[in-house]
């Protein structure tokens, strides 16, 4: 379970987030989506901790903290929380001297200190579960897009988080790559993996997200089901978003089938 009361994030002068109040249960799938800039990414960091809030309360698992006057936690602190969470990044970040096996096996050999052996056995589980076992040998180079995001799941799911957060996980991708991203995202909550996923992608969101919430300026404008946010949306800025996106994404699908076609 993630609880975030009265979460703020300033830099400087500049407010990033303003009076976040969210609560993300265990086992389910929130999105965050909105516009650039509306503080979707910032707050998805704020909760591993690669951004301290402000202000406010952060609550994960069984850890809480407050922040306030420009106090950090502890380093200690900071790790506990990281240790519950795995961070799936818009480009990917693979490490490219290694393999792919490489790559989800580093931070169970390095940071937990886990046995070669059992590490390349997890690893190998894990690139069977998002469909990359035929390439656990490959270096990042040779693989596609979705391929190597595919990778960065498996690494973000090696240490067994209790969250699996992931930015803009296929905003780099284009749509058909982005799809086998979405497969794989899609079957991980039905097994029950609790995600919180920053995106665009309104497609992503609507498929595998049990709650939306809406960000603009840093402020929630709006939260509720999929259904609710995308079908019947309560707020009039949260609507004309819904149609612009849903156009964009729908010219972006059509040009991608008419390229195809052409190939």
């Amino acid at each position: 379970m993630i609880e975030l009361i009265e979460i703020e994030k300033r830099f400087g002068e500049a407010v990033i987030l303003r009076d976040i109040n969210l609560r993300m249960e265990e086992g389910s799938v929130t999105a965050l989506v909105g516009p650039s800039g509306g503080g979707k990414s910032t707050l998805l960091r704020c909760i591993n901790l690669l951004e301290i809030p402000s202000d406010g309360t952060l609550k994960l698992g069984g850890e809480s903290f407050a922040f306030a006057g420009g106090q950090r936690p502890s380093w200690g602190a900071i790790q506990r929380i990281r240790r519950q969470t795995g961070m799936v990044f818009q480009n990917f970040q693979l490490f490219p001297h290694r393999s792919a096996i490489d790559n989800v096996m580093e931070g169970l050999v390095t940071v937990l200190k886990w046995p070669k052996e059992k590490a390349r056995q997890r690893a190998m589980e894990l690139l069977t579960k998002v469909g990359m076992a035929h390439k656990a040998d490959a270096w990042p180079a040779t693989l596609s897009g979705g391929q190597q995001q595919r990778v960065a799941i498996a690494r973000a799911l090696a240490p067994s988080p209790r969250v699996l957060l992931c930015d803009e996980p296929t905003s780099a991708l284009d749509p058909e790559l982005a799809a086998e991203v979405v497969d794989v995202l899609a079957k991980l909550a039905a097994e029950g993996t609790t995600m919180v996923i920053a995106t665009h992608d309104l497609r992503l969101a609507s498929k595998i997200a049990n709650r939306v919430v809406f960000l603009e300026a840093g402020v929630v404008v709006e939260a509720g089901t999929a259904r609710e946010i995308f079908d019947n949306p309560a707020q009039e800025r949260t609507k004309r978003f819904v149609a612009t996106v849903t156009a964009a994404q729908s010219r972006e699908g059509e040009a991608s089938k008419s390229n195809a076609s052409a190939e």
